[in-house]
């Protein structure tokens, strides 16, 4: 089978890691290592760090996969960050690791497409401080991204609950509409309440 068809009939089963690289207010490298569940597009963790070692790798997706909760297959690149202990651990947890090809960014279109949204939506309208300032900005977006935020893929629904259906349409003067900001005023998240 082509790989369209292997990941429209094994999405639920495949998480998408990659690394997105930014920089603190001091111009120094950072690194987050994003894990996405393709069914749901759910972002299921996010690590923050400024040297990315194979074993803080390894340690991500032990966080990530807590009570051996995880994916049948984990889809990622050929970035050098990678190294043996993840693939010794994914082995180890029943985890397949499979590797992307060379120069096939559409292999791995869900995590890419995070990492462009967190880009565009976040990261770009904020400067950051550092490793700590930016794990509380990306797992505040995460938060709004898989709570909140609708995804044209899932038919507008949000990730978290994406295998419901969408809910009725509210009646005009069924309640009040309020907002609350997300990440000091840059996203807001619309509510009704009676």
């Amino acid at each position: 089978q082509n790989w369209r068809t292997f990941i429209r009939n094994h999405a639920t089963e495949i998480w998408a890691c990659d690394f997105v690289q930014t920089f603190d207010v001091f111009f120094r490298p950072l690194f987050a290592l994003a894990f996405v569940a393709l069914g749901s597009r759910a972002v299921v963790h996010v690590g923050v760090t400024y040297h990315p070692t194979d074993t803080w790798v390894a340690q991500q997706l032990r966080e990530a996969t807590p009570f051996g909760e995880g994916p049948r297959f984990l889809l990622r690149d050929n970035d050098d960050k990678y190294g043996g202990q993840l693939a010794r651990l994914a082995a180890a947890c029943g985890i397949r690791v499979l590797r992307t090809p060379v120069r096939a960014p559409r292999a791995n279109a869900f995590c890419e497409r995070f990492i462009g949204s967190a880009r565009r939506e976040c990261l770009d309208h904020i400067l950051v401080l550092g490793q700590g300032h930016l794990a509380r900005v990306l797992g505040e977006y995460v938060r709004f991204f898989n709570a909140d935020r609708p995804h044209q893929g899932i038919g507008q629904r949000v990730p978290a609950r994406a295998d419901h259906p969408l809910p009725p349409r509210c009646p005009i003067g069924a309640g009040r509409l309020q907002s609350r900001a997300v990440l000091g005023g840059l996203h807001h998240a619309y509510e009704v309440r009676g």
